[in-house]
């Protein structure tokens, strides 16, 4: 009998008591690579033993996309200091961005210390799991996104698995001839990704909503003159925001999180995460576009299981993209609580969160077993979590390969 299995749906509810007690969850895609409690996976069925891994990997951790995003607060609070317009907490604050700034400078966009830590941690703990996949006789390959900050991903992963095994031998490129499948984006999917896309002006309504600046304001700066005449204050806030979301992905000690309530990070997140949603996931006025953008990866996942299968022996391939990649594969996939028909912004955290998705060094595996009639199965991964797609199986959280083959080509 088949049986179709999901995993709890706590999975994608994300509360105000969640963020409050985790602030880095606050960051979204920005949280920092949550490491998994415990390794104690599901024993495969008797007599069938681990032979090839499919990988796609987020980069980790990683600085602002810009330096401006460290100097554009800086300077607004420089020039309010120079007028005498901060508070005792606003020239805090300035010195912390001020002590922020000598490890950020110049580094805008690229991985971090962390981040290079995350990758090497993954690919230990995939090497200890599955050390007959890794014992330097099978075919390997990885493959990075022509952006830095994947490729040194990348670098990391592959550097701790030839650490464990110096006799592996693992090719790695990051050129323009893979980015088809590593980080596809169709032209009809920019339009619904757009400004022009029917999810701007749902976002644009809720982000005013959401966006509550006079507090904090109060907090940093002390002359409402200079206030009115000089700042903007929603997007300071949102500036201040992003800096402080981050700065779990760096190597200080610095946090910004105690500028804002419990409630001010919640409502925050809740803007940012639909932005997210509605940008690279199932967001139903897209039209499928977005999920779209994943089935070049999802072809290169079967053309490259398909080869190791026929030719009896193992290996590994793995991918390093970005969080717009891992978002559309998982919903384009139907993985558990990754997907989502709710389109009202105010509704989404109860159905759809971009952290337990997408962290920094997210990631999606496919482990593959064999026994000795060649038979295979399949054991699906979000960021080392044993996780459900939309197709039933009697053996959760193992699925034939033969059905699960035939589903992904499906899609």
């Amino acid at each position: 009998m088949m049986v179709a299995l999901a995993m709890p749906t706590a999975l994608a509810q994300a509360s105000l008591d969640e963020i409050a007690a985790t602030p880095g969850k606050a960051g979204g895609v920005y949280y920092a690579y949550p490491t998994p409690d415990s390794t104690a996976w599901t024993a495969a069925p008797k007599g069938y033993k681990a032979f090839y891994i499919s990988h796609y990997g987020r980069h980790g951790s990683r600085y602002l996309i810009s330096d401006n995003d460290y100097t554009a607060p800086r300077d607004i609070l420089r020039r309010a200091q120079s007028a005498g317009a901060l508070t005792t907490l606003g020239s805090d604050v300035l010195q912390r961005l001020d002590s922020v700034w000598i490890e950020a400078q110049g580094r805008g966009g690229e991985l971090s210390p962390l981040g290079v830590r995350q990758h090497q941690g993954i690919a230990r703990r995939m090497f200890n799991a599955y050390p007959q996949v890794f014992d330097g006789g099978g075919r390997y390959s990885a493959c990075s996104t022509v952006v830095m900050r994947c490729a040194h991903s990348m670098f990391a992963f592959v550097g701790q698995l030839r650490t464990m095994n110096t006799s592996l031998v693992i090719p790695c490129e990051s050129g323009q001839r893979n980015m088809y499948f590593l980080n596809y984006h169709s032209p009809e999917s920019g339009f619904y990704s757009s400004e022009k896309g029917p999810w701007y002006q749902s976002w644009r309504r809720f982000r005013a909503e959401q966006t509550k600046a006079d507090r904090l304001v109060n907090s940093i700066f002390s002359d409402a003159q200079w206030v009115a005449t000089w700042l903007d204050p929603v997007e300071f806030m949102w500036q201040m925001y992003w800096v402080a979301v981050d700065m779990q992905n760096m190597e200080t000690k610095i946090s910004f999180f105690d500028l804002f309530t419990d409630q001010e990070l919640y409502d925050l997140w809740q803007v940012f995460n639909f932005n997210f949603f509605a940008c690279n996931s199932s967001y139903a006025a897209a039209e499928g576009q977005l999920t779209g953008n994943a089935r070049n990866l999802v072809h290169d996942m079967v053309e490259k299981a398909d080869q190791c299968i026929s030719s009896g022996g193992h290996g590994a391939d793995f991918r390093f993209g970005h969080d717009g990649n891992i978002i559309p594969l998982t919903a384009l996939l139907r993985m558990t609580n990754c997907y989502t028909d709710e389109m009202r912004p105010e509704h989404l955290a109860s159905a759809w969160s971009d952290f337990k998705i997408s962290p920094m060094a997210s990631n999606v595996q496919m482990i593959f077993f064999r026994n000795n009639s060649g038979d295979v199965l399949v054991k699906l991964m979000l960021n080392e979590r044993e996780i459900a797609v939309d197709l039933p199986s009697d053996i959760f959280p193992y699925y034939r390969w033969s059905d699960l083959r035939r589903y992904l080509l499906s899609l």
